[in-house]
């Protein structure tokens, strides 16, 4: 089954999918042993390998490491065009719909179009958007946007469905990293309930309620990394 399937096949179902993010700037490969370790009692289904900054050399080598390690799917989730790696199993191939700078909605993705043409992992077309997680966030310092305030939902339900009506096969809602606030349960319900795509959801996600919350109210896949570079007794 496919990544994207995987997800179909959740939105529909109602499964629950846990992603963590490892930015390949941070977590060291020398260091895999002991996060496997803090990670075995949680209920992992995919691992995401990106940062708003950092290289392609880094990143594949933490693939790799991460493909010797287990069986789970890793997936890119590039902040630029180089940070790449034939090693993954497949690439979110995001556009920052919520801002307005063209270097993050097309740019860098014709950058990286000739490389993803020989590509021998799955693509998967993904709107982004950034929302307001109360502070500023990677995201926002490096694409010069600002995020889609949470008290506006009509405005973020809107550029919802019109990922939708573009053709995407995905929708991440992204409070940011270390965002002092997730995403509210509203946004996702609302979200949820307008379009048809599985939602993938992150930043601030910091505890077990937390996390239920995010499922409770529609996501598909939940993405957790700064929580885990931190401390896990939460979870």
């Amino acid at each position: 089954m496919s990544i994207l399937e995987q997800l179909l096949a959740a939105r529909q179902s109602g499964a629950r999918l846990l992603a963590v993010l490892l930015d390949p700037e941070k977590q060291g490969v020398a260091e895999l042993n002991d996060f496997f370790r803090r990670i075995e009692s949680l209920p992992v289904t995919h691992f995401l390998v990106g940062g708003s900054t950092g290289s392609g050399p880094a990143t594949d080598t933490l693939v790799r490491a991460l493909k010797a390690r287990t069986h789970l799917p890793v997936v890119l989730f590039p902040g630029s065009s180089d940070q790449l790696s034939d090693a993954a199993d497949g690439l979110l191939f995001l556009s920052l719909l919520s801002g307005r700078n063209p270097e993050y909605l097309i740019g860098q993705q014709v950058q990286a179009a000739a490389v993803l043409r020989q590509a021998p992992y799955e693509v998967l077309a993904t709107a982004y958007l950034l929302l307001d997680g109360g502070n500023e966030s990677a995201v926002q310092r490096v694409s010069e946007t600002l995020p889609l305030s949470q008290e506006n939902s009509e405005l973020i339900v809107d550029t919802a469905f019109a990922a939708q009506l573009l053709g995407f096969k995905l929708l991440y809602l992204e409070a940011g990293s270390g965002a002092a606030v997730p995403v509210r349960e509203s946004v996702i319900e609302q979200v949820f309930n307008t379009v048809d795509l599985p939602l993938v959801v992150g930043g601030g996600i910091r505890s077990k309620s937390a996390l239920e919350a995010a499922y409770r109210a529609g996501a598909t896949m939940v993405v957790v990394g700064t929580a885990f570079e931190k401390e896990f007794s939460e979870f």
